[in-house]
C-alpha cells in the first residue's frame, strides 16, 4: 500500500481524538493546580524578533532556533521557550498590576533538535512565574507548584525527587577560580552535562578553564562546604517546603545549574526516581533577565519553571498508578457525547430533532444518525460514541425508551419531562432507577 503523499514533518505531530484528550488532560491538569496557587492565565506571541532569544538565551538555544526573514524581511523566531515573552511583555505591563505578579501560561514552543523521547520539535508547555519578589519564599512557593503537580498526576511519594541548587554558589565556585563575564556561562554548560558526558570528556573541556576534574566533583557531592550564604538559603527554603509537608521530595544537588545563561540564583529539576528520561520540570530564578531585554529600563526580579508535555506524559504512562488515573479520566473525555438518539421510527424524525435540540440546549451532550439507518446499526454507532446512554423515539411517542448501554438495562420517560428526567439521569450510576 503506497505511503500517502504528506506526512508530519519530523518532530511535530497530528493529536487525533485521543492524542487531543492526552493534551487536555494535561494541560486542563496545570491549569487547575495553578489556578490553586493564585496563578492568573496569561498568552504571549509566539512569533517574535530572534534578537530576543539572541540577547538572554545563551548556551546551545540560539542553536535550535526555528529562524526565518518574513515577507517584511525582518529577522523572526517561533518561540523556542516562554521565559523571554513574559520578561517582555511583563516589563511593558508591570505597572498595572501589583507584586508579585504571579502568572502560568500553556502554548506551543519549538525548537530545531533531534526528535527522541521526551522531545520534539514542536512541544506543549507550562509555564509559571513569580515577578517582583526577590525573597526565596518566591522560590519555595514555585517549587511547591510543582510537586503539587506531580501529586495532582497521581505520582507518589517515592516517583520522583526535585533537586535544588543554586548559581550563586557556582558564580563563587568560578570566582575562585578566575572565571568571568561570559566565560562563566561557557563554564557552567559544561557543569550542566556532569551526569551525562563522560569523565575524561568534561575533564578535556575543564582545562580551558584551569579547573581538574575530581574537585569539580569533589565541590558537587560536597554541598556542606559551599559559602554560609548557600547553607542559609537553602536552610530557608527546605525549612519553608517542609512546613508544607514537601520535603521528602527534595535534595540537594549542585550538579544542577540549567542550561539557560539567564538563571542567577536557586535553580531547580525533577526527575524520576529510577533515572529512566532526563528532566521533568525545571525552572529557577533570573532576577537579570527583564533589566537585560529592557537595556536597564524595567529591573524586576523573578523566578519560574517549565515542564513540557512530552517528558510528563512517558512519565505518567511508565507509572501504573498515574496512567490508571489518567484513563479514568479519558474515558468521560474521549466520548462524544452523553446521549445518542436512535430513530426507531422516521416518522417520528422531527420530534427526535426536536429532543436532540432540546438536549443540546440543557447542555447535555448529545448526537443522533444523520440519515435512516436501521435501528441496529443506530446502537451500534451509539456503542462507538461512548455514550453512556440510547434514547429511543419511536411509535409509542411522546413515551420514550432510555437504553443504558452498559448494563443492557432500560427506563421508559414521557417527552413532556425529557430534559430534566435526563439530566438527573446523566449524574445518576450506570443500572436501572429504583422505585
Amino acid at each position: 500500500m503506497a505511503s500517502p503523499k504528506f506526512q508530519t514533518l519530523p518532530g511535530f505531530r497530528d493529536l487525533p481524538p485521543r492524542e487531543c484528550a492526552i493534551r487536555n488532560y494535561l494541560t486542563s491538569t496545570w491549569a487547575s493546580v495553578a489556578r490553586q496557587h493564585g496563578f492568573v492565565e496569561y498568552e504571549t506571541a509566539m512569533l517574535e524578533e530572534t534578537a530576543l532569544y539572541l540577547k538572554k538565551s545563551g548556551g546551545e538555544l540560539s542553536s535550535q532556533l526555528f529562524r526565518f526573514r518574513d515577507q517584511g524581511e525582518r529577522d523572526v523566531t517561533l518561540r523556542p521557550e516562554v521565559t523571554a515573552s513574559l520578561a517582555r511583555l511583563a516589563a511593558a505591563k508591570q505597572r498595572e498590576f501589583p507584586k508579585p505578579i504571579k502568572w502560568f501560561e500553556i502554548g506551543s514552543c519549538f525548537r530545531y533538535e533531534k526528535p527522541q523521547k521526551g522531545r520534539g520539535r514542536e512541544f506543549i508547555q507550562l509555564n509559571a512565574d513569580i515577578i517582583g519578589e526577590s525573597n526565596v519564599a518566591a522560590d519555595a512557593e514555585l517549587i511547591a507548584l510543582a510537586i503539587e503537580t506531580m501529586l495532582a498526576f497521581g505520582f507518589r511519594d517515592g516517583d520522583f525527587v526535585v533537586r535544588v541548587s543554586d548559581r550563586s554558589a557556582w558564580a563563587g565556585f568560578a570566582k575562585k577560580h578566575g572565571i568571568t563575564g561570559e566565560e562563566i556561562g561557557q563554564f557552567l554548560q559544561i557543569v550542566d552535562k556532569l551526569d551525562r558526558d563522560p569523565p575524561e570528556k568534561l575533564a578535556a573541556r575543564l582545562e580551558a578553564f584551569g579547573v581538574e576534574f575530581s574537585e569539580l566533583r569533589e565541590f558537587v557531592t560536597q554541598p556542606e562546604r559551599a559559602s554560609p550564604e548557600f547553607l542559609d538559603l537553602m536552610g530557608d527554603l527546605m525549612d519553608d517546603l517542609a512546613a508544607r509537608g514537601f520535603d521528602q521530595h527534595l535534595e540537594i544537588d549542585l550538579s544542577i545549574v540549567r542550561g539557560l545563561a539567564y538563571y542567577t540564583g536557586v535553580v531547580f529539576e525533577i526527575f524520576d526516581t529510577n533515572h529512566s528520561m532526563r528532566a521533568i520540570a525545571g525552572g529557577g530564578r533570573y532576577d537579570n533577565l527583564i533589566s537585560t531585554i529592557t537595556d536597564g529600563a524595567t529591573d524586576l526580579p523573578a523566578s519560574g519553571f517549565a515542564m513540557g508535555d512530552h517528558v510528563i506524559r512517558n512519565f505518567i504512562e511508565e507509572t501504573p498508578h498515574a496512567q490508571m488515573q489518567m484513563e479514568v479520566w479519558l474515558q468521560g473525555a474521549t466520548s462524544a457525547c452523553d446521549i445518542f438518539v436512535v430513530v426507531a421510527d422516521e416518522s417520528r424524525r422531527p420530534e427526535a430533532l426536536n429532543a436532540v435540540t432540546r438536549l443540546r440546549s440543557a447542555g447535555i451532550a448529545t448526537d443522533f444518525p444523520l440519515v435512516p439507518a436501521k435501528v441496529g446499526k443506530q446502537f451500534q454507532r451509539a456503542e462507538q460514541s461512548g455514550a453512556r446512554f440510547a434514547l429511543v423515539i419511536g411509535a409509542e411517542y411522546p413515551m420514550l425508551k432510555l437504553k443504558i448501554l452498559a448494563s443492557r438495562t432500560e427506563e421508559t420517560g414521557h417527552a413532556d419531562q425529557l430534559v430534566d428526567w435526563l439530566h438527573d439521569r446523566i449524574h445518576q450510576p450506570d443500572g436501572p432507577l429504583l422505585a
